[in-house]
């Protein structure tokens, strides 16, 4: 496969909009390979990682379990209310995250390939990727969605909402936007007529 013909989408959004439905349905449905970001963030930070060793350090034990594993409730507090301690943690993530994509593209031979990626232009990865789409509900949507999914405060949810780039400026420069604020069933007609459009 010439890897310039390659068609590689970089799924986006905001934070309870819908990516991993819109993921979980291409897979299943198209059989097509999702490079998740959120995996390799997690796996960044496993058990004796040096990156998880890098955040010890740095915070200290009120953001480990007592198993050594890391508390992400108490980092979640820390760098959302903190821009520069979020932007450190991302020093340690983003490159991490960017190396584990650049390494499994290089070993697959599909035409298509999704990159599911909430912060695909905080973490600058535009340029991986040859479409962008968006997964878009509305704020209030947003909010009721992540207070139910993460049983978080309405405080707590709209905190980790602004600290991603507003969900209309993601929109604007989308090349494609999956409306989430009606049905599966919409929400799946759209994917497949995207998929298809360019295929």
């Amino acid at each position: 496969m010439n890897k310039l013909l390659r068609r590689v989408i970089g799924l986006t959004g905001g934070i309870a909009t819908g990516k991993t439905t819109v993921s979980n349905y291409i897979n299943k449905i198209y059989h097509i390979d999702i490079l998740d970001a959120d995996v390799y963030a997690r796996e960044a930070v496993q058990p004796n990682s040096p990156i998880l060793q890098d955040i010890f350090e740095h915070y200290g034990q009120s953001v480990q379990l007592p198993d050594g594993q890391l508390n992400r409730q108490a980092l979640g507090d820390i760098i959302f209310n903190n821009l520069e301690e979020k932007q450190w943690l991302e020093s340690k993530i983003h490159p991490y995250v960017r190396n584990k994509f650049e390494e499994e593209i290089s070993h697959l031979k599909d035409s298509t390939i999704i990159l599911s990626v909430p912060l695909l232009f905080e973490a600058k990865l535009t340029s991986m990727v040859t479409e962008i789409w968006v997964v878009y509900c509305p704020y209030e949507e947003q909010i009721r969605r992540l207070m139910k999914r993460n049983n978080m405060t309405q405080q707590q949810a709209i905190t980790r909402i602004k600290s991603q780039i507003p969900l209309e400026e993601k929109v604007a420069v989308a090349d494609v936007v999956l409306d989430n604020s009606s049905t599966l069933e919409a929400l799946y007609q759209q994917i497949d007529y995207a998929l298809r459009a360019n295929s």
